[in-house]
């Protein structure tokens, strides 16, 4: 037996509690997970518990119970090293960079619609987070909170345009005059045939093209002839033949080759120059937020307040809410343990805001936690005033490339948990976007890359993704009465606190917890015990 170490985790267990209302589908009762009180919590510790699908809110610490919750929520990871970002990505730091150099806050170039805000119309809380306060709570009622108070909802892009100019091959046809257009409402298909005859009509007013002049010449056509013409000029005279003799569209596709083999990375946007006379300047600060440091104590009124307006904009909240109080529970308090190790990343292991300041003040704040083999995403809020500027899917890209920086470092640290996928709900499927990404096996733990799971998922919404039938929990609870209880101010392993325990036996409540966290977590974590 030995005195509480206070670099233990110490939790409370409340087991499974019954249904209450879900913040995805809204059925009332249909929410279901296993909680915990998390009095502290090392930073390994609640690394192990996030890969058994544990995710915390605060210091409450949470397990959707997923064979019976109505809408199962899948433990989702991104792999940074080789994240390649999409077209609607590379869309959203082209808009930041025209902002930050030109103060532009229209829709990019080349935007087929205006871009549905990535999160924060109407995924907000995700479920009924009850926040009392602080003097109402003593340790006996203690309950569950809520699974996710919400996550950041990035709505998918519009793309019908240009899949349409993919799917679309323009064919030339000799016998036809260079003049010639044909409207695409002329047929009755959208296809003509060959031996069609093309007649022209006098075009009504406002509609059609003049025909005493040429046709119009798309952007992207004059913009593939200036590029033939450069390389042509620069084509080195090695090559056999002069550069005029050169095949063009060989050059073109040697050109587009070599780029294809060298796509530009988040970091190439990210960090671009920008020009001496922009028109903004933007700085990311990463600070800790448990056990607070200085900046954030000197931030956290303007933190606060951001907040409160990002509640009341987005989330439709009265002007007394959110109180100082629940800002603090949800977004500041932190059960981890600030971890500083030689071999760590500079910043420490631990719970932070990663604020995001624009000319002196913050306009947005992500709070993330920095564990030994992941960027855990936790929430972000911002000043509605910047809501064109697509902040959620901003921030998910500098969280992503803040995972790669600390990788230099850290070299365990390679992923960024982005919380949960929920594939029932058709909100909630923009994390798998981020690619390449894996899920979590809900009952044999390991990781499968996500496009395995996406089929089965269309058919179930819980689903086990180890195709493996008889793989099996690794980790599964093995020696009960070796599970470390704290009573009384004393740690001893579950075998001799079940001898001098008094009352009805507590055995089934144990193995349940037991069997959640997993062998390794229960005989490292102390379970309090009264």
């Amino acid at each position: 037996m030995a005195a509480a170490d206070r670099s233990s985790s110490i939790v409370e267990y409340f087991g499974g509690e019954a249904g209450y209302r879900c913040g995805y589908c809204k059925n009332v009762t249909g929410n279901l997970s296993h909680g915990m009180w998390a009095h502290s919590m090392t930073v390994q510790d609640y690394q192990d518990l996030i890969d058994r699908g544990w995710r915390r809110s605060g210091k409450y610490v949470y397990k959707p119970i997923m064979n019976q919750t109505c809408c199962p929520q899948y433990t989702i990871r991104c792999r940074p090293l080789h994240f390649q970002p999409s077209k609607s990505h590379k869309k959203v730091l082209k808009k930041m960079l025209k902002f930050l150099a030109k103060g532009d806050s229209s829709k990019v170039a080349g935007d087929v619609t205006e871009e549905p805000m990535d999160s924060h119309r109407e995924d907000a809380v995700a479920c009924s987070f009850v926040l009392k306060n602080d003097s109402d709570i003593s340790q006996s009622e203690l309950k569950p909170l809520s699974v996710e108070e919400t996550e950041r909802v990035e709505t998918e892009d519009n793309n019908e345009e240009e899949e349409m100019k993919k799917g679309v091959t323009m064919k030339k046809v000799e016998s036809e005059p260079p003049q010639t257009c044909v409207d695409k409402d002329s047929t009755g298909s959208g296809e003509r045939s060959d031996s069609a005859k093309l007649v022209h009509t006098t075009p009504k007013p406002g509609k059609g093209a003049d025909l005493s002049k040429p046709p119009c010449r798309k952007a992207k056509d004059i913009r593939k002839e200036r590029k033939l013409h450069k390389l042509l000029q620069n084509q080195p005279h090695t090559l056999e033949g002069s550069p005029s003799q050169v095949e063009p569209q060989i050059l073109l596709s040697q050109n587009s080759k070599s780029k294809a083999n060298q796509p530009k990375s988040i970091e190439d946007f990210i960090f671009a120059s920008l020009p001496d006379d922009a028109t903004h300047q933007l700085e990311v600060r990463v600070v800790r937020s448990s056990p607070p440091s200085c900046q954030f104590k000197a931030t956290f009124q303007e933190s606060y307040q951001v907040y409160k307006r990002y509640q009341m904009a987005i989330h439709k909240d009265p002007p007394d809410k959110p109180t100082i109080s629940q800002f603090t529970r949800f977004l500041c308090d932190s059960p981890l343990e600030a971890e500083n190790p030689p071999s760590g990343p500079d910043c420490g292991y631990g719970s932070f805001h990663q604020q995001y300041w624009l000319e002196g003040k913050i306009i947005a704040v992500g709070v993330i936690d920095v564990l030994p083999y992941c960027v855990s995403s936790v929430y972000l809020y911002y000043d509605p005033d910047y809501t064109f500027l697509s902040l959620g899917v901003y921030s998910a890209l500098r969280e992503i490339a803040f995972t790669r920086q600390l990788h230099e470092k850290a070299s365990e640290l390679c992923y960024y948990y982005m919380g949960f996928y929920i594939h029932s709900c058709p909100k909630m499927r923009y994390k798998g976007q981020y690619r390449p990404s894996d899920l979590l096996c809900p009952e044999t733990y390991v990781w499968v890359p996500i496009e395995q799971c996406l089929p089965t998922l269309e058919h179930s919404k819980y689903c086990r993704f180890n195709q493996d039938l008889k793989a099996v929990d690794e980790g599964c609870i093995k020696e009960l009465g070796r599970v470390r209880v704290l009573h009384k101010r004393t740690v001893m392993p579950y075998s001799m606190y079940k001898k001098r325990r008094k009352g009805p036996s507590d055995e089934a409540s144990v193995q349940q917890y037991a069997s959640l966290v997993g062998q390794t977590c229960s005989e490292r974590m102390l379970l309090f015990r009264s």
